[in-house]
This record gives C-alpha cells, sequence and structure tokens, in this order.
C-alpha cells in the first residue's frame, strides 16, 4: 500500500469514494458568512486589557487581530495590524514581535532577516535593551526566539535555533496554546531540504492538542493541513481542512487551505470550491485596499485551473489561463510564475492544443538575455514532440543542459513563487531533462531506448522530496514511462507506472485514463471498470464526456499508433 491508498486503481476508485461520500462540496456561502472572522485565540500580553476594553485596549485589539492573520499567513494585512498597535501603544514589546513575525514564512521558504531586524531596533538598538521592555518572562520568551531567528548566520541554523527556542517557551508555559502553535510551525518550517515526516508527525501532534483545546485556533488547523497535504497523512487532514474555512473565512489563505488535503485526495469538486472563494476574498481584498495584480490570489486561481484540468472542465480552464495571460503582459512577480505554471498545467493536459511557445524570460524582464524556467523550456520541448518539431524538442533539450542561465529559475509551483523545498528547481530540471530525451529517443523509433531513459527519469522524480499541490514536474515521469511501456506493448509495466503516478497524485486523469487502457490490455477488466468508473464520476461536467480513445482522439489500448 502506497499513499495510504492500494496501489492496484480499482480499489483506489472505492477508497476515494468512501472518503467523498459523507463530505458534501465546499458550499459558496462559506466565504460571506465568515467575511468577518479570522478565528478565535487567547493571547494575552502585558498590555493589561486585552480586546474589548478602554485604555490600551485598542493595541490589545490590534495586536489580537495581527496575531490571528499572522496564524493565516496574511502577513502585509498582520504587519499593518501590529504597526497599528505600536502606534496605540509605542512601547509594546510584544507589538514588534509580531511584526517582526511577518519577515518570516517558514513553509515558503522565505526570510526578510534586514527587515525584521529593522523592526527590532525601533524597539531598541540593542537585545539586551528590548527583552528590558518585556515585563513577564513570557513575553521575554517571545522575544527571545524571535531573536534567535534573526539573529547572523545560515537560514537553516537560524531556524532550527528559532525551534529551539519555541520549544523552551512552550515547555516552560504549557498552557500557553499560540507558544505550542508557533512552535509546531517553527518545527515544520525547520524542513527546508526535504520534507521530513517524523519532525511533521511532531508538529501535528502539537497542533492537535491545540485544536482539541480550543477547536476555533486558525493556527492549529492552518498548521495541521500543513502537516497532512500528501497522500499517505491526508485522510487525517479532512477534519481540519473542513474547519479552517469556516472559522477563518475573512482570511483569503484560510479559504485556499483547504484544497491542499483536497488536492492530495484528488476530490477536485472541493478544490474547486475552494480556490473560487479564496480567490473571491482575494479579489474583494485587492478591492479594498487598491492593490494591483499581483496581489491577486495567483496561488489559488492556478491550483483551480488544474483542478478543472483533471475534471476534463478545459474551456473554464482555459478562461482562468487567460486571465493570467492579460495580467501578465508585460509584468513581473507573481502573476508571471502564475502563468508560467498554468500554461504548462493546460499544454500537458490538453496535449498542447492550442500551444504557442511563451514569451522569452528576456523580454518580459527587460533583460537583454535570460533563459526560460526549466518548466517552460519542458513544455517547449513536449509540445515539439506532440507536433513532430524535432529541431524544436533538440533546442528545448539544449536548454535545459545549459548551467549558466542568465535570469533567475523560479519555483515549482508553490507558495507565492516560494519552492517548498531547497533544490526543488535543480532536481525538477534533471526530471524534465530526462524525459525530453526519453521523448526524443521515443520519436527516433527507439521505443526501448526511450523507456530506459523515461526509468531514469521516474528514478530521479522519486528521490526529490514530495511537495504539497499540483505536481511539480508538470508531467510526472511514471505517468510518462507508463506511456511510453504501453506503446511499446508491455501493459503489465505500463499499469504499474500509471499506479505508481496516482499513488503520488490520487485521482489525477490522465493517470487514470492510461490505468483503464493498460488494465484492459492486462486482461483485468474488473480493475479497468472501477478506474472508469472515477474517471466518470470526476467528468460529469467535462466539455467532453467520452474517453479520449472513445472520441477517435487517442487509439484503444493495442490499437496502432
Amino acid at each position: 500500500m502506497t499513499g495510504g491508498f492500494p496501489l492496484r486503481v480499482g480499489a483506489v476508485g472505492i477508497a476515494l469514494a468512501a472518503l467523498l461520500a459523507p463530505f458534501p462540496a465546499v458550499g459558496r456561502s462559506m466565504a460571506a458568512a465568515g467575511s468577518q472572522n479570522l478565528g478565535t485565540i487567547d493571547f494575552p500580553t502585558s498590555i493589561g486589557i486585552r480586546a474589548g476594553g478602554g485604555g490600551s485596549g485598542a493595541a490589545q485589539e490590534h495586536f489580537v487581530r495581527g496575531a490571528l492573520l499572522l496564524h493565516s499567513f496574511m502577513y502585509d494585512d498582520a504587519a499593518e495590524e501590529f504597526q497599528e498597535a505600536q502606534k496605540a501603544a509605542p512601547g509594546f514589546a510584544m507589538a514588534y514581535w509580531g511584526e517582526a513575525m511577518t519577515k518570516n514564512h517558514p513553509l515558503w521558504m522565505q526570510r526578510d532577516a534586514a527587515a525584521a531586524r529593522t523592526i527590532l531596533e525601533r524597539l531598541g538598538p540593542t537585545r539586551k535593551e528590548r527583552l528590558a521592555k518585556a515585563p513577564t518572562k513570557r513575553e521575554q520568551g517571545y522575544l527571545t526566539a524571535v531573536e534567535e531567528l534573526y539573529a547572523a548566520g545560515e537560514k537553516k541554523d537560524r531556524d532550527l535555533a528559532y525551534a529551539d527556542a519555541m520549544r523552551r517557551l512552550h515547555e516552560e508555559f504549557p498552557d500557553d496554546l499560540e507558544a505550542q502553535s508557533f512552535y509546531a510551525l517553527a518545527l515544520l518550517g525547520t524542513c527546508e531540504e526535504h520534507r521530513d515526516a517524523a519532525v511533521y508527525m511532531k508538529g501535528a501532534a502539537l497542533a492537535e492538542e491545540v485544536f482539541a483545546k480550543n477547536p476555533l485556533h486558525p493556527g492549529a488547523v492552518h498548521y495541521l493541513i500543513h502537516a497532512y497535504d500528501d497522500p499517505v497523512h491526508a485522510p487525517l487532514g479532512l477534519r481540519p481542512a473542513r474547519v479552517y474555512a469556516r472559522i477563518a473565512g475573512a482570511a483569503a489563505h484560510a479559504l485556499h487551505m483547504p484544497s491542499h488535503i483536497f488536492l492530495a485526495l484528488g476530490m477536485w469538486d472541493d478544490v474547486i470550491a475552494s480556490n473560487e472563494q479564496s480567490w473571491a476574498a482575494a479579489e474583494e481584498r485587492v478591492g479594498r485596499k487598491h492593490l494591483g495584480a499581483d496581489e491577486r490570489g495567483w496561488h489559488g486561481i492556478y491550483w483551480r485551473e488544474y483542478a478543472l484540468l483533471q475534471e476534463g472542465r478545459v474551456r473554464e480552464a482555459r478562461a482562468l489561463l487567460d486571465v493570467a495571460e492579460a495580467d501578465a503582459r508585460g509584468g513581473l512577480g507573481r502573476v508571471v510564475g502564475a502563468r508560467s505554471e498554468m500554461r504548462a498545467a493546460y499544454a500537458v493536459a490538453t496535449s498542447c492544443a492550442g500551444w504557442a511557445p511563451p514569451e522569452k524570460a528576456a523580454e518580459e524582464a527587460g533583460k537583454a538575455e535570460a533563459a526560460a524556467n526549466p518548466r517552460d523550456q519542458f513544455v517547449r520541448g513536449y509540445c515539439a514532440w506532440k507536433t513532430r518539431d524535432g529541431p524544436g524538442l533538440a533546442a528545448a533539450i539544449a536548454g535545459l543542459r545549459m548551467k549558466d542561465a542568465a535570469a533567475p529559475v523560479d519555483s515549482g509551483g508553490h507558495a507565492h513563487g516560494a519552492p517548498a523545498y531547497a533544490g526543488s528547481d535543480a532536481a525538477a530540471s534533471e526530471v524534465y531533462r530526462i524525459e525530453l530525451e526519453a521523448l526524443e529517443r521515443a520519436a527516433a523509433g527507439d521505443a526501448e531506448g526511450a523507456v530506459t531513459r523515461a526509468r531514469q527519469a521516474a528514478a530521479a522524480e522519486d528521490g526529490m522530496s514530495f511537495e504539497f499541490g499540483p505536481p511539480v514536474v508538470v508531467k510526472p515521469a511514471h505517468e510518462l514511462l507508463g506511456e511510453l511501456y504501453a506503446v511499446a506493448g508491455k501493459p503489465v509495466e505500463a499499469r504499474a507506472e500509471f499506479e505508481a503516478a496516482l499513488a503520488r497524485a490520487p485521482g489525477r486523469a490522465a493517470s487514470l485514463e492510461g490505468e483503464i487502457r493498460a488494465a484492459a490490455a492486462a486482461k483485468d477488466p474488473e480493475s479497468a471498470r472501477e478506474a472508469e468508473k472515477l474517471w466518470r464520476r470526476f467528468h460529469g461536467r467535462a466539455d467532453v464526456k467520452t474517453l479520449p480513445w472513445e472520441s477517435g482522439a487517442v487509439p484503444r489500448a493495442g490499437a496502432a499508433r
């Protein structure tokens, strides 16, 4: 058993159906119902009066709201609240702690230490003077931890030191649910190079205790979702996923986060609904604050497009891509990264129908020369192979072999343009190159050589740490290997590869389609029917509701290609 599901996809269909049945799709009304809601926490401070009181109550009220936003990774909005708390009470040490915390994005592998130090220096020029402004030992513990986070040194070392400081704070004040929650997040943030299951489960255990004591705690449910958002543990995340959007509907990121669990389980309707709500909340925020296009909810719109493509709703997916295309013209930043992700997912899912090479990164960045990111290079090569453009395929392979790309590589498709783990881009680039080399051999009629090279690509992808969300490798290597085995007339081997692909990405349409054909060709009609049942369940609103080979777009299993 892999990924929490049996490898035989017929059984995967039964397991997914059982998971889906008790849970209705997330309703559109949820965002509206929680429009003023960010969750509930108890975060007393030395300001003396909690939110809703008089005197310094305004400072505490802004502080608590900032902490709520911080738990939901609404970092810019949280910073504004902490700044308001500082205005209301200039000597309020915890308000500076909070603003400094907004400069660390642990699960996105981002940290702006210089900006954080500038914030802390507004409280006091030295660490000793800053700690002296925290009236209680508990608050001194929070400040000590943030000082450790932003001290001089490598990010990895500082993350470990910060997590250890939060451990000490939690152990000294075991009833402080905020210390426990931030300690859980700190642990997850130490996994910079790979997803360490033992560390993630330790963080999850801490968050589960907070969730049990306060079911409305936004940090507890948020961090549980992150801890469980892989196919193995995702069933454990269904409960917090269903809770988070209800208790923190005012945060666009909170509305998106349940889709981490839904996507890991192939629950496409729920992924779509979750990100529709998140997009609406992000659009409301952009309008209210008069923000630019880069602040729109691109992370969620990419996930929504990916889910639509898995359901065969190609026209709706194309409409979302058109939104990104329009906003990205001549631009930089998140929208350009999202457009790259969305173009790649669309091209691969539609077999490059209507595909055109994207603009050079040099044109977008206004630089004289720059190379496209590995994902764009792969899609160029993949679509060149689809259209029998040998020179285009060779050029893409050559591009991926280049070591001295002038432009920075963007991420594999994760939160706000940040890779989940260090080295993700380099690893994905290697997989892309080997995949294209396999396709080059296939185009030359070397079926055995293509399979051998694709096996190497699959091994390289297996060596990558699991990352949440749509596959980092836009054409999963096991899926490609399964297709090449099928072309070579080896349905048993093909089926094993499609099952491996589905263990990593449950419910993925192309892998399901491959499994149906391979199971039928391998004389296992029962498994083929079960996989087809799941495929049809997801494709009830597809543009074309027949399987691809039924419409004549591709041949049936065993037919000449």
